[in-house]
Order: structure tokens, then sequence, then C-alpha cells
């Protein structure tokens, strides 16, 4: 398996911004929105970095995998496993369903889809 370190580099400055914000901020555009936006960009550079698949499939993959969460969050799923005790799953998964981070996921992954095709030159 070979690494792609300009994603993996991406992974860990967003990794550390996400972390930031979650330490920091607890409400706000940047917290709630801006903070959503990047974790999309997060999980796309993770599947680039040990990935071969498609920009388009990891794209698509990525935001499918964000709306499922969003739509956990709309069913109340964490409630309903009887997780929601646990602080970082309620911070990954987060706890209220927003049309707002639906947008945001998209735009964030729309954004990174095309930096990756425009200036990482990636398929």
């Amino acid at each position: 398996m070979k690494i792609n370190k300009t994603y993996f580099i991406i992974f860990i400055c967003i990794l550390g911004i996400e972390i930031s914000i979650a330490l920091f901020l607890k409400s706000g555009f940047i917290r709630h929105t801006f903070g959503d936006f990047l974790a999309t960009i997060l999980v796309f550079s993770f599947f680039k970095t040990f990935s071969k698949m498609s920009s388009l499939k990891i794209a698509i993959t990525t935001l499918i995998i964000a709306f499922c969460i969003e739509f956990a969050q709309y069913f109340q799923l964490l409630n309903y496993l009887n997780l929601n005790q646990f602080k970082l799953l309620r911070v990954v998964f987060g706890t209220n369903f927003s049309i707002q981070d639906l947008m945001a996921y998209t735009l964030g992954v729309i954004t990174i889809y095309f930096i990756d095709l425009k200036l990482l030159h990636n398929e």
C-alpha cells in the first residue's frame, strides 16, 4: 500500500484544525457550519491518502457518509442505540439535524474534488 503524502499532510492539517475547533469553539458559524465543511475535506483526504479509487468515487463516498451521519442525527440514532452518553460519539456524529449541514458537506466535497482535479492534478 502506497501513501499519498500530499493528502496525508492535508488530512493531518485539517484534523488539527477540526480538533482545535472542537476544543475551543462551542458555538457559531466556524463550529457548526465551517467545521462540517472541513469534515468532508478531512474524510476525502483520508481516503485519498490510502486509496487508489478515483476522486469522483471518493467524493461520492464521502458525501454519502456525511449524509448518513446527518440523517442518523435526524432519526436520533445515538439515543435509539442508547449511546448518547458517550461524548466522543456525540462529537463525531453530532446531535442535531440541519439542512445547513447537508449544504456544508456538499460544498466541502465539491471544493476538495475541484481542488483535487485542478490543483493537485489527480484523475
